[in-house]
């Protein structure tokens, strides 16, 4: 079995690559094109593992590049694609949405076409928990009303799903779509809160505490997503002309406040905080209904968040305090 994996040398790919990559009959195919959002290096990184691997091929190259991806299709048969390439950050779309749009929404529609154009018809789409913007109701579910999304970021996932249910409506696709809950672990991306907040508190720098500490995440740790995302593959591939969309989340929001609180007792610090104003974009909670998941997918995230935090720490010790010395 070939997969194609977008974005594979990103936080999420990586480590999803890494999870199949041992097992047998699997080999994979990788593209990534370097987005500058963060440093080349860091992707250099994540994929080093994954090249020293025979049933592993990358591929350098951009999801809007037609030629490019009609070529993977036309020399490689390609069982299933798992498409985690996209334009990240919900506050960095408000200042470049032109962008965004470029590159998550016709980006997909083009890896969708070099798809129906060579007869491959199965997906994993990575969607976000940021569709559901400002919603109210709580836990959020599949079946909220989609209404009150608060950044371009969120658009695009949303208009990512709403093609994706085009393709499988007219052309016979079989997709999973997967709303991810505010991912951290191992190789997560500088932007994110978590990774800032341990590199400010670990260089005795002040940590920025948008609003007063009382909005909420339903943090969920990679290893757990990631298998979420391996059960979506197998779902796919065992249903045809299936089409879902799932949560894949932890169940359990933390507040902000608490989410430091625990970074301070994992590093033995105390964090100086410097506080702001809550940006344009973010919404005040998540909070996923797993249900679906756990239904269809066997889906069971296992690792509390102090757990999966002292997992980043030692990656972070590891790898990043390294540089610094």
């Amino acid at each position: 079995m070939t997969i194609l994996i977008t974005g594979v040398a990103g936080f999420i790919g990586s480590n999803l690559a890494d999870a199949l990559i041992g097992q047998t009959g699997i080999s994979i195919i990788g593209i990534d094109n370097f987005d500058d959002f963060y440093p080349r290096s860091i992707k250099q990184e994540n994929l080093a593992g994954l090249l020293t691997r025979s049933n592993f091929r990358f591929i350098e190259g951009d999801i809007r590049d037609t030629a490019a991806i009609d070529s993977i299709f036309q020399d490689n048969k390609i069982d299933i694609v798992i498409h985690l390439a996209a334009k990240a950050g919900v506050r960095p779309s408000m200042e470049n949405p032109l962008n965004y749009i470029s590159s998550n929404v016709e980006g997909t529609t083009n890896l969708l076409e070099s798809m129906r154009r060579h007869g491959v018809n199965k997906m994993v789409f990575a969607s976000s928990s940021s569709v559901y913007g400002e919603n109210e109701k709580i836990p959020f579910s599949e079946t909220d009303a989609i209404d009150r999304i608060i950044s371009i970021y969120a658009a695009t996932k949303l208009s990512g799903e709403k093609i994706t249910k085009v393709y499988h409506d007219v052309y016979g696709f079989s997709i999973v779509n997967l709303r991810f809950f505010t991912v951290y672990g191992e190789r997560q991306r500088p932007d994110l809160a978590i990774h800032k907040f341990f590199k400010s508190i670990l260089s005795g720098e002040p940590i920025t505490v948008y609003g007063d500490g009382s909005t909420s995440r339903d943090y969920t740790y990679v290893k757990d997503i990631v298998s979420g995302i391996i059960a979506s593959k197998n779902y796919v591939l065992q249903h045809d002309h299936c089409y879902e969309v799932m949560n894949l989340g932890n169940n359990d929001p933390v507040k902000l406040s608490d989410l430091i609180s625990h970074i301070e007792q994992v590093t033995g610090r105390k964090a100086r905080l410097e506080h702001k104003p809550i940006p344009t974009g973010d919404v005040p909670r998540t909070y996923a209904d797993i249900s679906k998941a756990q239904q269809l997918l066997g889906y069971s995230p296992t690792t509390h968040i102090g757990e999966g935090l002292r997992a980043f720490f030692t990656w972070y010790e590891q790898t990043q305090l390294t540089k610094s010395k």
